[in-house]
């Protein structure tokens, strides 16, 4: 029987073993950020402005889904097709990425979405404006969520590979 902790005198040393991310606790973040997201209008209304939505914040979100989706790429390549294996600090820290992106993703998409949503049927200026480059931008933020779901499924190794 080994010692699941790894305490000193066990025979063997602890295995690492992390879950995918959780599609729970990315619906979670996503709802978070629809809320937040939604209730970015009243307040703002009441307490100055609402902030005006421009094409550089999904332009920006877009370059993040590309970044992600290249380093995605790259790690699939070297771990999956040429079998090489990454050194053990740069698999850890494209793992954080990749989960960081997936939670930051989903609630960035909510946020915009819900910014949109609360722009639905009203009657100002920008609404129309600021409802369809919220929309780009959920879009886009829901890419960085998957984008960084890839990254995070390229990191996996099978169970039966050999240990470093």
């Amino acid at each position: 029987m080994s010692d699941p902790l790894g305490t000193p005198g066990s025979p063997e040393e602890p295995g690492g073993n992390l879950r995918p991310t959780s599609p729970a606790a990315l619906a979670g973040w996503a709802v978070a950020g629809l809320v937040l997201g939604w209730l970015v209008h009243p307040v703002a209304d009441r307490y100055g402005t609402a902030p005006i939505v421009t094409w550089a914040q999904p332009l920006a979100l877009v370059l993040v889904v590309a970044i992600l989706a290249a380093t995605a790429w790259v790690t699939h390549r070297q771990v999956h097709v040429r079998r090489e294996r990454l050194d053990p600090q740069q698999a850890v820290n494209r793992l954080v990425l990749a989960r960081a992106c997936a939670y930051v993703g989903a609630l960035v998409a909510g946020g915009y979405l819900g910014y949109a949503v609360s722009w639905l049927g009203i009657p100002a200026e920008l609404a129309e404006q600021r409802a369809w480059r919220s929309a780009a931008a959920a879009l886009a933020g829901a890419g960085v969520a998957g984008a960084a779901l890839l990254l995070e499924r390229a990191c996996r190794v099978r169970s039966d590979d050999p240990a470093p």
